[in-house]
């Protein structure tokens, strides 16, 4: 049994890369392999929280077009994220593994009400814990949530489970000569703009001394390679 570099890891997957191909709504063959993998790491002991990004049903105020007033469409894409860790609670429940799903906005017949001291307790009891709702507030992205979260329950890794297999210095899909990082400064991300996540999320992580790890989940075992502390992606933290 290989031994896992993190004790407590916080997994940032976006809704679009549970949609897979269909890019809208949720791709099972998509969410079994990385519960699957999920499983995997939390039989090895590792302690896992994750933040559900929302963007497969609906993206806030981009989807609002400039014709919803913003904190109504935040809202409705806050329900997003708990449609999505409803999901994925269901597909680990499948497999056997102990999880529970904490939103930031109280729906108690469906979920448990965010409390961190609980959610912690849960990790220890070996828990999946699956946080929806984003930060609870419009105006800030499920990104800056996954920081916020990360550093409440103590994380050493925020897990930054993506479409593409790193951080590059500009569109792979559109440049083919561009380059990838395998490490980057939190201030390389925030001067060159480079899109990691959102500059509040980024100077959050910063703050708070968490270091940031990109890589793509198309290829499921990224996620126990990167808890293993594997070189796979990008990796973003303090200078050396």
């Amino acid at each position: 049994m290989e031994a896992h570099k993190y004790k407590r890891v916080l997994i940032k997957i976006s809704g679009e890369a549970l949609a897979g191909d269909k890019h809208f709504g949720l791709n099972f063959d998509v969410i079994g392999p990385v519960c699957d993998v999920i499983k995997k790491c939390n039989e090895q002991g590792c302690e896992i929280g994750v933040v559900v990004g929302g963007g497969n049903f609906w993206r806030g105020v981009k989807d609002g077009g400039g014709k919803m007033e913003r904190t109504r469409a935040d809202h409705m894409g806050m329900l997003a994220t708990t449609i999505n860790a409803l999901a994925l609670a269901d597909a680990l429940e499948q497999r056997g593994v102990p999880v529970r799903v904490q939103t930031a906005i109280e729906m108690n017949r469906i979920a448990e009400p965010y409390i961190r001291q609980r959610a912690t307790r849960h990790l220890e009891k070996g828990r999946v814990v699956i946080f929806g709702c984003g930060t609870g507030n419009p105006f800030f992205s499920t990104d800056t949530a996954a920081v916020l979260r990360a550093a409440e329950i103590g994380a050493e890794v925020i897990l930054l489970a993506k479409n593409v297999d790193g951080v590059y210095d500009s569109d792979p899909a559109k440049n083919p000569n561009a380059k990838k990082y395998d490490h980057l400064s939190y201030m390389d991300v925030l001067n060159q703009g480079l899109g990691v996540m959102d500059t509040t999320a980024t100077s959050l992580s910063m703050d708070n001394h968490i270091p940031i790890l990109v890589f793509a989940l198309s290829d499921p075992e990224n996620i126990y390679r990167a808890v293993c502390g594997e070189k796979i992606g990008t990796i973003v933290e303090e200078e050396n």
